[in-house]
């Protein structure tokens, strides 16, 4: 960004220190009262609030105009535990702490386009969403309810998940299937192991086709999804002496959006059936379907000449889909910082994502002297 532009440099400034103070607010989820409370002091006054309850802000605007669009920018506002990064710091160009790339840049951004569209109408009607409880299980879900109890967050023409996209449109998402495997066997003394049977031997041959098994890519409108399946974490054994007799493993499944949940689990019964095991679903949250026919798509890759990709993981666009909603991902962070120690996001990616929301919303641009051109 050139030196002599001080509108530039202003919105830089309020993006990096908007983000750094919502960083400073530790939110991890099921614990994110504090950031919510800024978060609502920073909301333009104006703007009239739908929802606010069970770790959730929704607002809209006061005067809803007929036959203009109506597009939701959505944020997460909880992050994964805190490791040794908060408070977070401004190093060089860039934010680092817990949650600056997943995602308080995003929210920094949304507080800051929220202010300019009360400046400035824009040609597009523009809404809030703020919730937590993201990054726990898909059961835990502050969304899901949030659809339930307000009839109005299921009516956007368009949402925008502002997950760490690093600016570009990632569309769908990934179902995310855990399941628990259990491996019995039969405990005896390890030095006369053929009076029992070995459940970690059982185990390994149990688990060796979900190792084994390749990427699987999935194309859907020429956006290529890649099927993984992965064991997690496994736990067998009480002492150096004894064969065990039991085994527990998890186990992950990515799938792509053309599976439903049981499509998936039913898949994943088939790849451990030959072992005679216990199969356990945990957890399973459904895929989120591609959206390139909505126009409102097209128009928010045209307003910042964005590349479009396939989304490899889950996120709420599976939820807003659940709800009747079309949604994609878009978002300043770096998706590769994402849950990191060292997680950051660069200032100049949060003044891109705020000009491309910009110029996506009609939203006037800024003069030389840091105001809204056109306001009324």
């Amino acid at each position: 960004m050139p030196a002599d532009d001080p509108s530039g440099t202003a919105v830089a400034d309020r993006l990096a220190a908007r983000t750094l103070s919502l960083v400073d607010q530790p939110s991890v989820s099921g614990h994110e009262d504090r950031v919510l409370s800024a978060i609502r002091e920073a909301l333009p006054r104006r703007m009239e609030l739908l929802d606010d309850a069970d770790s959730v802000l929704f607002v809209v605007p006061p005067d809803r105009r007929a036959g203009v669009p109506f597009v939701v920018l959505a944020g997460h506002v909880d992050t994964v535990p805190i490791a040794g990064n908060v408070p977070g710091a401004l190093d060089g160009s860039a934010i680092v702490g817990r949650g600056a790339a997943d995602m308080k840049g995003a929210l920094a951004v949304m507080l800051e386009i929220a202010g300019d569209a009360q400046r400035s109408k824009g040609s597009v009607d523009l809404g809030l969403l703020f919730f937590g409880r993201e990054e726990l299980p898909f059961g835990e879900s502050a969304l899901l309810p949030l659809f339930d109890r307000c009839p109005a967050a299921s009516t956007p023409d368009l949402a925008i998940v502002m997950e760490p996209t690093h600016n570009t449109i990632q569309l769908g998402c990934l179902g995310n299937l855990n399941a628990t495997v259990e491996v019995t066997g039969r405990a005896a003394h390890s030095a006369r192991p053929w009076l029992g049977e070995n459940a970690i031997h059982r185990a390994i041959g149990a688990l060796a086709p979900l190792a084994d098994l390749p990427v699987r890519d999935v194309t859907i409108e020429g956006l290529t999804f890649r099927e993984v399946v992965s064991v997690t974490s496994i736990e067998g054994g009480i002492a150096s002496n004894v064969i065990p007799d039991r085994v527990v493993a998890g186990v992950n499944y990515r799938y792509a959006p053309v599976h439903t949940p049981q499509e998936a689990e039913t898949r994943l019964a088939e790849l451990l059936a030959a072992a005679d095991v216990e199969v356990r679903i945990d957890a399973n949250a459904p895929p989120g379907p591609v959206s390139l026919a909505n126009g409102l798509v097209s128009r928010l890759g045209e307003a910042g000449g964005l590349p479009v990709g396939p989304k490899q993981a889950w996120t709420p666009v599976a939820e807003f889909a659940l709800a009747g909603v079309d949604a994609v991902n878009f978002g300043p962070g770096d998706p590769q910082y994402a849950h990191r120690d060292d997680e950051r996001v660069e200032v100049s990616s949060l003044v891109r994502c705020h000009e491309t929301l910009r110029a996506f919303l009609g939203i006037g641009s800024i003069d030389d002297h840091g105001e809204l051109e056109g306001t009324t």
